[in-house]
């Protein structure tokens, strides 16, 4: 019985995750199929109850239902709890555990491929939702000292610091979107992560970028968790900038191979991956 896998988002046409996951269960010979499985809202609740099928392995979990989808699974790991989100669905014998593999994804692109060490540094996370909460953590456990939080709407942005600030850890504080954004400010951070909708392809809004280019400077490190397109309207300003940047593609291969691991039990071939998610982006840019 071929075993299925499955990416559960509201839109997840964009995605390239079924042909690197795909690839690397190719790699391995494990008969399995990972699928997209587009997910409004009001069927959440009944496509994670069918993850309970015997032929099925688990999943990963995208916008926007990172949070929703933890009333929904049986166990919830440390971290997961801790972020107030999910974004991978495995099983254990006949449970429906949860993780967040994005943090780990995360901390190894930026230090990996982005060459950015953040101990000691002043961050700007725009964005609230489920992803920023993993960016947080991530940074936490970089070091970073401080970490601004700026969204459209305050109450997430300050239910976000209430749930995850710690004495032990970074200064969290909250900016409106205008002010976080703002010349001054970006001057005063050493990295900005990006963790909204803006700039993804296939949205509404994928045209947009949540900062001035007039606003970003060479001594800004700039990264964005959309990982398609590659260079999103705010990563190609930021490079005619001077900034450095990371786009979300590594973030993207490596919370998923860790997913990977947990639903196969082996380890990821990572190098595969990789290949297989820079070649369909190329294919898409062409």
């Amino acid at each position: 019985m071929t075993a299925r896998i499955g990416l559960i988002g509201y839109p997840v046409r964009h995605s390239i995750s079924p042909i690197f996951q795909q690839a690397a269960l190719d790699a391995l010979g494990i008969d399995a199929r990972y699928e997209a499985w587009e997910t409004p809202p009001e069927a959440l609740a009944q496509r994670i109850t069918a993850l309970r099928a015997a032929d099925v392995l688990g999943a990963n979990v995208t916008v926007p239902h990172k949070e929703a989808a933890l009333a929904h699974v049986d166990r919830i790991d440390a971290l997961a709890r801790r972020a107030g989100a999910l974004n991978t669905i495995y099983r254990e014998g006949d449970a429906l555990a949860a993780t967040n593999t994005d943090i780990a994804g995360f901390r190894r692109a930026l230090r990996e491929v982005g060459g950015f060490d953040a101990a000691g540094t002043r961050a700007l996370v725009l964005g609230a939702g489920g992803a920023a909460r993993a960016i947080v953590i991530a940074l936490e456990m970089e070091g970073a000292t401080s970490i601004a939080i700026a969204n459209r709407t305050e109450e997430r942005a300050r239910r976000l610091i209430a749930d995850l600030r710690s004495d032990a850890g970074p200064d969290l504080f909250f900016l409106s979107w205008q002010e976080a954004v703002s010349r001054e400010v970006l001057a005063s951070v050493d990295l900005l992560v990006h963790c909204t909708t803006l700039g993804l392809s296939g949205s509404p809004q994928a045209e947009a970028s949540p900062v001035a280019a007039a606003a970003l400077h060479a001594g800004l490190f700039v990264a964005d968790v959309v990982a398609n397109p590659r260079e999103t309207p705010l990563l190609r300003a930021a490079r005619a900038a001077g900034a450095r940047t990371l786009d979300g593609l590594p973030m993207l291969v490596y919370q998923g191979a860790e997913a990977f691991t947990l639903w196969t039990g082996q380890p990821a071939p990572v190098a595969v991956m990789l290949a297989a998610a820079e070649a369909a982006m190329e294919q898409r840019a062409g």
